[in-house]
Order: C-alpha cells, then sequence, then structure tokens
C-alpha cells in the first residue's frame, strides 16, 4: 500500500542544513497498522508528512496504492490525497464550526450533494459515539471526543490509509487507551492501512503489526513489532525500551550466578517452563526482573534471572529446545 524508497528530506536555514530524513526506505503493506518510533528530532514528523506529500522530498520516490506521489501533477496529488486520512496530536479542528460541520468539511470541499453529506456525516457520528454531540463546538468537548472527530474528519471520504501524527500524545491514559481500541477496530473493521508516528513505546506495543525505529532521520531498525520488542538490535531501540522499566542492580545477583534473559511467547507465556527445567537439571536460579504483556494480542514474557547453582548450561540448552529465547545479559557476576 505505502512504499517510500531512498527518500531524503533537507531543511535549510540561515543556521545551515539539516537533514530530517536520510534515505529512508520503508513498505507497509494494506491492511497493516505501521509504527514509527523515535525520539524528538528523529525525523518521524517529516516522515510521515512525505507520505501525503505535505513534505515534498528532496530525493527519493514515494508510492501509495500503486500511485507515484512524487511524479503527480498538483490536481492529480489533491485527487490522490482524498484517499488519505489524517490525525494530529493537537487535533487541528475548526474552532467556529460544530461537531457535525467539521466532519462534513471535506466532504464540502468535494462537492458532494448536500443530502449525501448529511448521510455520511450521521454514519461516523454513530460509529464513533458522536452522535448526541453533532450540534457541539470543539470547546464543548473532551480531549478524547475531539479525536473522535479528527478520526471522523479524517475517515469522511472513505480512505485506504490513515496517518496519525502522535495521535494520542496529548491525551490521558485511559482516553489513549480508547483511541487505540477505536484505531485497532477501523483497522479491522474498514481494512484500513494506518501509520502511527509516536514517542510512546506502549502504543506501538498495543496496536501495531510492525514497527520501524527512526534515529537522526535514518530507519536503523524494522520488523515485526514482536521481534523488535522482543529481541532489539539497535542502541536506539534497546534505550527507548529500558525507558520505564525496572531494573536489576548486579550487586544482589548471588556471587557465580549466570544472568540471563528468558523470553516466552505464546501458550508458553504461562507454563512453567523454568521450573520444570530446574527440576529436571537439578540448577538453582534467582528471578531478579521480569514482566508479563501482550504485543499486539500476543502474551509474552521477560525474566532476567540468575543461574546459580547445579548445571546452568543443561537448563539453557532444555529451554531453548522447548522453544524459550534464551539470551546472556552479562555473564557470571
Amino acid at each position: 500500500m505505502i512504499r517510500l524508497e531512498g527518500v531524503t528530506r533537507r531543511f535549510r536555514s540561515a543556521a545551515g542544513e539539516r537533514v530530517a530524513l536520510d534515505a529512508v526506505d520503508l513498505t507497509v503493506e494494506a491492511g497493516q497498522v505501521f509504527g514509527v518510533v523515535g525520539r524528538s528530532g528523529a525525523g518521524k514528523s517529516t516522515l510521515i508528512r512525505t507520505i501525503n506529500l505535505l513534505e515534498r522530498p528532496d530525493a527519493g520516490t514515494v508510492t501509495v496504492d500503486g500511485r507515484e506521489m512524487t511524479a503527480l501533477a498538483p490536481a492529480e496529488l489533491r485527487a490522490a490525497r482524498r484517499r488519505i486520512g489524517m490525525i494530529f496530536q493537537h487535533f487541528n479542528l475548526l474552532n467556529a464550526k460544530t461537531v457535525a460541520e467539521n466532519v462534513a468539511f471535506p466532504l464540502r470541499l468535494e462537492g458532494r450533494p448536500a443530502a449525501e453529506v448529511d448521510r455520511r456525516v450521521a454514519d461516523l457520528l454513530e460509529q464513533l459515539g458522536l452522535s448526541e454531540h453533532g450540534k457541539k463546538h470543539p470547546a464543548q468537548l473532551s480531549g478524547g471526543q475531539k479525536q473522535r472527530v479528527g478520526i471522523a474528519r479524517a475517515l469522511a471520504c472513505e480512505p485506504g490509509v490513515l496517518l496519525c501524527d502522535e495521535a494520542t500524545s496529548a491525551l490521558d491514559p485511559e482516553t489513549t487507551d480508547e483511541i487505540l481500541s477505536l484505531l485497532d477496530q477501523l483497522n479491522r473493521d474498514l481494512k484500513l492501512t494506518i501509520v502511527l508516528i509516536t514517542h510512546q513505546m506502549e502504543v506501538v506495543r498495543r496496536v501495531c503489526d510492525r514497527v520501524a525505529v527512526l534515529k537522526d532521520g535514518r530507519v536503523v531498525e524494522q520488523g515485526a513489532t514482536a521481534d523488535v520488542f522482543l529481541h532489539p538490535r539497535h542502541a536506539a531501540t534497546r534505550a527507548m525500551l529500558a525507558e520505564g522499566e525496572e531494573g536489576f542492580e548486579t550487586a544482589d545477583v548471588p556471587p557465580g550466578g549466570r544472568l540471563a534473559k528468558l523470553t516466552f511467547r505464546g501458550g508458553s507465556t504461562y507454563e512453567p517452563e523454568l521450573s520444570r527445567v530446574a527440576r529436571s537439571v537439578g540448577v538453582d536460579y534467582s528471578i531478579l526482573s521480569g514482566r508479563i504483556s501482550r504485543i499486539r494480542g500476543e502474551p509474552y514474557g521477560q525474566l532476567v534471572v540468575a543461574f546459580t547453582g547445579g548445571d546452568a548450561e543443561a537448563a539453557v540448552a532444555q529451554l531453548t529446545a522447548r522453544g524459550v529465547a534464551v539470551e546472556d545479559v552479562g555473564g557470571t557476576v
């Protein structure tokens, strides 16, 4: 559905030239929820704005649904953009217009008949739980309701692609959860292709099928969300994942212990694999840290353990044979 090839974007000012995107290659399949993460200044917002050519790249090509956006004439580009919806961090609603008028705005720009506009707006307000708010103005709504209006407006022209520019960053955790559930439902029900940029790793963990990590305008890592989150390869990814997670102090590890991170996925997450192996090979262990959660609905668990007695090598071999990923995290202490 979306392909970026060698996309480069530079910004020039009196202070000099800054490369916001550096030869970025990305492919997003139809129906995927694709996340792009990175710290402030990594190039996330520039990247998402190149997809609908709100930012025209200095080099490279952007193709959406088989059409090379970078080669379109202005009138063709305006028509192609109607198939790409976009929602924003700060909603970007028209404060002087009602909720219904905000949702109707892109339809009226297309010149749709009034009766068709009214039907489409009514359907969208009902679908997004806004029917009773149609005559209100944005100032009368909560943050979550404003974002729902933004989503309804983005869906008005029935796009095949929805771009989300930090769509949950201005919301509280409970409202963020509601909006993510809504995006997940829209993806499944409407087969929407969604590109979501964020600095919130939990957002990607919750709804994204695949993820790309940006650093200094370059994609440093990408893949299936579970693979990237559970087995990060690049230091930038590991650093972002480590924020907010509890670690452990090596001073608390029993002397001679072998440190290992165990990753369980799917059904094995809830099985007592570690204790079974410990009994089988006669090894002692201490759990130093751990978590159980889900990535895009798939359960997983991660434990950092110290094997402190018995045959640690045999324990590792058996765990690996049972499908548990084992990673050394510091050798012996």
